[in-house]
């Protein structure tokens, strides 16, 4: 089993080395430049979504506290967001380089499945945040709540080939419908669906229904 520094070195060499063969040069932003390189957003992006952290908050003190000397420059948490929001296309370029390095579609299926991406308590008053894109739907594991209904594409090895995501009354058959579509003829304003599955998709009751079945197969 890989140790942590090893791992978090071997992710770092990966992001930057994946970085300059795109040879996309970093956007300007508005105010002082930033010490913190977009390799290193990236890569504490993955590391983030790869280990199980309970939230940002548990996620950022983790790194704070035990990787300073790896990431001397960590900024505030709140920059720290704001620079993954600023490097999200980036972010999802890796993601979808290493499904292709790790040969997750060559799989016999992908598990297909939803999940509550919970913005704020739904009983509070107000628009909120993201008012228009962000709406209150229900979920199994949080009950009712405001925010986004997530998709996923997960190979039985753990690699996410895709994701989509669409507001909380969204309902599942509606984003494997996009997911699908975009997946096969891909679209720049969809990047993270990914690829075609190579194997069958294997998914609850919620995608359930002989009609949209059908209607997926024949389009």
């Amino acid at each position: 089993m890989i140790d942590l520094d090893t791992f978090i070195t071997t992710l770092y060499v990966m992001v930057d080395d994946f970085s300059q063969a795109k040879d996309e040069p970093e956007k300007p932003q508005p105010g002082p430049r930033a010490e913190f390189r977009r390799s290193e957003v990236v890569t504490l992006a993955v590391f983030g979504q790869w280990v199980q952290f309970k939230s940002e908050r548990a996620f950022y003190r983790y790194v704070s506290h035990h990787l300073r000397e790896a990431f001397p420059h960590l900024p505030d948490r709140s920059q720290f967001n704001r620079l993954q929001r600023t490097h999200r296309d980036a972010i999802t370029a890796f993601a979808l380089f290493l499904v292709q390095l790790l040969h997750a579609q060559e799989t016999a299926y992908e598990v297909l499945d939803s999940t509550a991406a919970v913005t704020r308590d739904a009983k509070r008053r107000g628009l909120g945040w993201l008012p228009g894109q962000a709406d209150s739907g229900w979920s199994n594991r949080v009950g009712w709540y405001e925010g986004f209904h997530l998709l996923l594409c997960v190979t039985a090895q753990g690699v996410m080939t895709g994701f989509g995501f669409g507001s909380a009354s969204t309902h599942d058959q509606h984003l494997a419908a996009t997911l699908f579509a975009a997946r096969q003829t891909p679209t720049p304003q969809l990047p993270s669906c990914g690829l075609p599955a190579q194997g069958s998709y294997v998914a609850d009751k919620g995608f359930a229904g002989e009609r949209p079945r059908r209607r997926w197969h024949e389009q």
